[in-house]
């Protein structure tokens, strides 16, 4: 188990109007510089069939993608004991300040990716907003199809 500092700053400008929160950047996320960066986290596919647009490849496709959709990332804890990429494992929470990021944007929703992070949210990160459980697209997550989980995401267009 040891203890991770959350690195990357949240993508997130002026006009955002959605927040979606993961837990912590996993081992690989950590690895490739960026969120959901593990190559069969299926995060990126998923809200590229939601928009139908081709699905970015590098950082700075993701961060265009982001801006030009008016979704803002981060993640719930700032820092926290875990193993491996196991939210399970996680012990000593330290929730980000999720209020300071949206009162410098025009967020009104936040969606949240996976059970953990949904409770994370909630216990630690300081924002009135109520948050959308979303499943999580982890490739741990393989009870849900592709399908199934792009369905399950398009309530972030609306």
């Amino acid at each position: 188990m040891e203890t991770i500092e959350h690195t990357f700053e949240p993508v997130y400008d002026a006009d955002s109007k959605i927040l979606i929160l993961g837990t912590m950047p996993s081992p690989k996320s950590r690895e490739t510089g960026f969120y959901y960066g593990h190559p069969q986290n299926r995060f990126w596919k998923v809200l590229a069939a939601v928009f139908d647009v081709p699905c970015p490849q590098t950082i700075e496709e993701k961060k265009a993608f982001c801006y030009t959709h008016h979704i803002a990332l981060w993640d719930t804890l700032r820092s926290c004991r875990i193993e491996g990429a196991s939210d399970a494992s996680i012990q000593d929470p330290v929730g980000n300040d999720i209020g300071a990021l949206v009162a410098k944007t025009k967020i009104e929703k936040v969606f949240v990716t996976g059970r953990k992070a949904e409770a994370f949210y909630e216990a630690y990160c300081g924002c009135d907003l109520p948050c959308v459980y979303l499943p999580s697209p982890s490739p741990a997550n393989r009870q849900i199809s592709f399908e199934n989980l792009k369905k399950a995401y398009e309530c972030v267009k609306d």
